[in-house]
């Protein structure tokens, strides 16, 4: 974000300000860019990646599987869905991607509020037990701090039951305990692309 940057620029300022020499200021900010970079040309990539598929219908794979219109089972599902996809694509990538998906399944609602929050929360889940399923395990898989097997090892655990609690605990809720709702009909009229699949299958894969 704009402030975010503003920060940026302010601290490396003032770091640059107070450092004993202006090679030693450079080479500092030189490190961190280049860390910050990697990441960066990451997300462009995975974000790349997810467009091309929305652009070929490809989610809806993932949208037409959704039959449930229950509240309650409808909100595991998502939480669910969400958990799995953040694991192969990256938690921001997978916001993103659901809560588009949410627009178009769940008309204007205090319940379509509670899905959003199950998808950030899932999103964020999903994306710890995995090296590229977060920024900062990413940046740490990267540089070599941490292996693939013993983080989804260590961390499945963790994140599914970090998962799993505020899913119980919403469930209990007034709108998730309603009737079954209308879906919008927008996702039944776009159809796939010739080769929506195929696209789905090789970017999960990429």
């Amino acid at each position: 974000s704009g402030v975010g940057l503003l920060m940026a620029v302010s601290l490396w300022v003032i770091r640059s300000i107070g450092a004993p020499s202006t090679e030693i200021a450079v080479s500092e900010l030189s490190h961190a860019s280049a860390e910050v970079s990697e990441i960066v040309f990451f997300l462009l990539g995975a974000m790349t990646i997810v467009e091309i598929i929305d652009a070929h219908q490809g989610f809806k794979l993932v949208t037409d599987n959704i039959t449930t219109r229950k509240p309650r089972t409808l909100l595991w599902v998502v939480g669910l869905v969400t958990f799995f996809l953040s694991s192969v694509l990256d938690n921001l990538t997978s916001t993103i991607v659901m809560v588009s998906l949410l627009r178009k399944l769940v008309p204007p609602s205090e319940y379509r509020k509670i899905l959003g929050a199950v998808v950030v929360i899932a999103a964020n889940a999903g994306g710890a037990w995995t090296p590229i399923g977060d920024v900062t395990t990413t940046m740490l898989w990267i540089h070599g701090q941490i292996s693939t097997l013993e983080t989804i090892k260590d961390l499945v655990f963790p994140s599914a039951v970090s998962l799993a609690v505020p899913l119980a605990l919403m469930s209990l809720t007034s709108e998730v305990n309603g009737k079954e709702r209308d879906s919008s009909n927008l996702l039944a009229s776009e159809q796939m692309a010739p080769r929506g699949q195929l696209v789905f299958s090789v970017g999960l894969g990429a």
